[in-house]
């Protein structure tokens, strides 16, 4: 089966009626977790982002409040699949703010746990990109934004 263009699904949502709109988000919200996510974040969350990313942190929070530091295979896993969530709630707002609060949050988490950072460990490579990915977010923000982030970045560097 062909994928239409973003376009022309955009022209297709266009011609039909509110009712068959609203039976095609419920139908796209039956069939995938990640889309009644979205969806509940647009119709939701949108208007207070403050409340969105105080719900993301605690999200962040039990995901790492599972992870265990007795093997490093288990650990990383962990990580990964708590940065994975992190990102997928990034990706909801698309504001450049949230993503900057949320790996902050994310990178002074793993800090905090008991797993090495050197840097010849994968966490560790890890961990650098993720303070890089923020480092680069955060230039491209306004400059009282910048100045205001400037204190967490060098904190997550040291």
């Amino acid at each position: 089966m062909l994928t239409s263009s973003i376009k022309d699904i955009k022209v297709g949502l266009k011609n039909i009626s509110q009712e068959q709109l609203v039976e095609l988000c419920l139908q796209l919200a039956k069939y995938k977790k990640e889309n009644k996510e979205l969806l509940s974040y647009l119709l939701f969350q949108v208007h207070d982002e403050a409340l969105y990313i105080a719900d993301v942190k605690g999200v962040i929070d039990d995901e790492f409040s599972t992870i265990t530091t007795k093997t490093p295979f288990h650990a990383r896993k962990a990580v990964r699949k708590a940065l994975r969530i992190t990102n997928k709630y990034i990706k909801y707002s698309k504001l450049k703010p949230t993503e900057v609060e949320l790996l902050i949050y994310f990178c002074k988490k793993l800090r905090k746990t008991r797993i090495s950072l050197q840097s010849t460990n994968a966490m560790g490579a890890l961990y650098m990109r993720q303070v890089t990915k923020i480092k680069k977010t955060v230039s491209t923000m306004h400059e009282d934004l910048q100045f205001d982030y400037e204190q967490d970045i060098t904190s997550l560097e040291s």
